[in-house]
Formats: structure tokens, sequence, C-alpha cells
């Protein structure tokens, strides 16, 4: 069943978060929005890493996740907050956990599946926003 925007917004309000981030990395592009959403409560500065393995069907287009353009940002030695929309395989977020290694912690943030904070993990879910 087919969320409501205002279903999964009560989800983002109620997420308690256990660590004090300095930043939050979204995994562009899906992880845009919802790294928007969760910035209206922890306002810390949002930067994109710009990794992509899926077309907008969620078929994948390449045999593993790409790194599209260098990382640009500095998050040596920041607690970060990695947002995306889902985790399937993993494998998305295990490579841009690889690239920010240097960081002091890593916590994953997911609309839908496994993650350290996760609103939702049903295997079939259509994200409200996506027309």
């Amino acid at each position: 069943m087919q969320k409501t925007i205002e279903e999964v917004l009560e989800r983002f309000r109620n997420i308690e978060f256990n660590e004090d981030f300095d930043m939050i990395v979204a995994i562009a592009n899906g992880g845009i929005i919802p790294a928007g959403i969760i910035n209206q409560r922890l306002q810390k500065e949002v930067c994109l890493i710009h990794i992509n393995f899926r077309d907008g069907y969620q078929h994948p287009k390449y045999a593993s996740p790409q790194l599209l353009m260098p990382v640009n940002f500095e998050f040596r030695g920041k607690k970060i907050l990695l947002v995306d929309d889902r985790i399937k395989t993993g494998s998305t977020i295990r490579l841009a956990c690889e690239l920010l290694k240097e960081a002091t912690l890593i916590k994953t943030f997911a609309v839908n599946g496994t993650a350290d904070y996760a609103l939702y993990d049903e295997p079939c879910f259509k994200f409200p926003w996506i027309l």
C-alpha cells in the first residue's frame, strides 16, 4: 500500500537521532529529498556525494555503483549522517562509506531499507514525492 506524504513526514518527525552529527551527506539523487527533510530538524551542513547504480525504475544501470563526480567537500574527522532514499543491496551505501572512511563516524539513514536509521523496511515501497 502506498504511503501518503503525511504518513512519511510523521515518521521523519518522530525518528530519534542518537548522535550529534556535524553534517548530512546525501547520496544524489535519491538522498536529496530525505536529507532536506532531515535538515529541517538538524540544521546541519548538507553535502552531496554523486553515486549512481539504478535508473528511475530501480533497475541497475551499471555492474556496480559508480562515483560520478569527485567528492568535493571536507569530511575528514566529522560525524556524518549518510542519507539515501532506499537501501536494497547495500552496495551504494558501502561505496559511499568507503569513500568517506576518514570521517570520525558514519551512520546511515534510509527512508526504506536496512540502515542505522530507517523509516520503513518494506519489500515494495513507493515514495510519495516521486511523480
